[in-house]
């Protein structure tokens, strides 16, 4: 309970749902797109700081991956590593976990329901169980849906969801192959991922 009040008061805080979550109070009934709390409605919204937008950015880049803040400086420290735009290769990091590659592809409703999946061995990769969120992906993989988890296929099968280019979804097959990295302009997720390398390598 205390991490669905917490998800619901950053959106408030926002203005707006980080996970499209249709029970969320910025996006049920009559919106709540103020902070929560006695003086959230009649507070006005400040002006952030160059360090608050950077903290800002980051908070909603962990908040939509639903990662703790060693994960995701860790996944910041591996894609420093690496050659090449570090923000971009942050992106695409994050987005080849297969708790978010399950998400993103429209097989569960919520990142939490991905991550539920995973980690309760309902989804496999290249045919063999894989029950941690932060695997990483490699192109050419395929992801499928344990042949038994008859309640997780319906699940997937109902999620309406539109896929990215770099993920081909066949529902009835219940089966996702990653195709191709991503672009960092086709990664469904509204952050700004220059703040967040900003803000961890200040």
């Amino acid at each position: 309970m205390k991490k669905v009040q917490a998800k619901h008061k950053l959106c408030r805080r926002l203005g707006y749902c980080v996970w499209n979550m249709p029970n969320c109070p910025t996006v049920k009934g009559k919106a709540r797109t103020y902070a929560a709390g006695l003086q959230g409605k009649a507070a006005k919204r400040k002006k952030l700081s160059t360090y608050g937008e950077m903290m800002q950015e980051k908070q909603k880049l962990k908040a939509h991956y639903a990662l703790t803040e060693n994960q995701l400086r860790n996944t910041f420290l591996a894609a420093k590593r690496i050659e090449g735009k570090t923000n971009e290769i942050l992106m695409q990091r994050l987005e080849f976990r297969l708790d978010a590659a399950v998400y993103h592809a429209g097989f569960a409703p919520t990142v939490f329901a991905a991550k539920q999946f995973v980690n309760h061995r309902h989804i496999l990769v290249n045919g063999k169980i894989v029950d941690r969120g932060s695997y990483i992906l490699r192109i050419g993989d395929v992801i499928t849906v344990k042949e038994k988890s008859t309640k997780v296929a319906e699940i997937a099968k109902a999620v309406t969801t539109t896929a990215p280019a770099y993920f081909e979804v066949d529902k009835e097959a219940l089966k996702i192959i990653v195709a191709r990295q991503p672009m960092i302009e086709e990664i469904p997720v509204n952050v700004e991922s220059l703040r967040v390398v900003e803000y961890y390598a200040r």
